[in-house]
């Protein structure tokens, strides 16, 4: 089973989701793959959801309590959305590994921390043994890998983060954690039945542009 796991640090829904992903027993099989959402958003043509100003008040809400229903510490940082290409680039920089994904989010939505320079990231970059931050991120190598991860993610249909892609079956959402459990333990969970017939349920009107 193929387990890769899309996420941007700009989302607090992500932070949240990868700790509820730290106790499933298929944790150390899932590949955690830094993607920009901006650019994913861009391709689609849509906004995020913090660009809309109701909206952005509602998910501000909701993630607050959806950390309280998990006992989650959440603070939000200084600023948000904010930009997420340094944080994210300094990930990949230091391997995109669980522990810097740990550091990383840690840093952002559990103290609060503003993650949208070099100078900003200069005390979690010493966590990951990055000495100079500045020179990480603007790594010509780290840059071409943020921007194939991105490409990669558009290409398997990714359209928002966080997305949990299940043997290349797409699974989106923090709120959505339980069916990705009941996945895991039974692909066999969405097959067949009605399940079957939405997969080829026609449009019946769509909206013109």
């Amino acid at each position: 089973m193929a387990l890769r796991w899309y996420f941007d640090f700009v989302s607090p829904f992500a932070y949240l989701h990868w700790q509820q992903l730290k106790a499933l027993p298929q944790f150390e099989r899932i590949i955690p793959v830094p993607i920009a959402l901006g650019a994913v958003l861009h391709h689609l043509g849509n906004l995020g959801p913090a660009e809309i100003p109701a909206k952005r008040r509602f998910i501000y809400r909701q993630v607050l309590w959806q950390a309280q229903q998990q006992g989650v510490p959440l603070r939000f940082p200084p600023g948000h959305p904010f930009n997420p290409l340094a944080a994210l680039r300094l990930c990949l920089a230091a391997g995109a590994t669980p522990a810097s994904v740990d550091i990383l989010f840690n840093w952002i939505w559990r103290d609060g921390h503003a993650a949208d320079s070099a100078a900003a990231l200069a005390l979690p970059g010493a966590m990951l043994d990055v000495a100079h931050v500045a020179e990480a991120i603007s790594a010509p190598d780290v840059k071409e890998q943020l921007r194939r991860n991105t490409d990669a993610a558009i290409a398997a249909g990714v359209f928002g983060v966080p997305t949990l892609s299940i043997d290349g079956e797409l699974y989106w959402g923090n709120d959505a954690h339980a069916l990705m459990q009941a996945v895991l333990a039974d692909p066999d969970t969405v097959q067949g039945g009605e399940w079957d017939r939405v997969d080829a349920l026609p449009v019946a009107v769509q909206r013109s542009r």
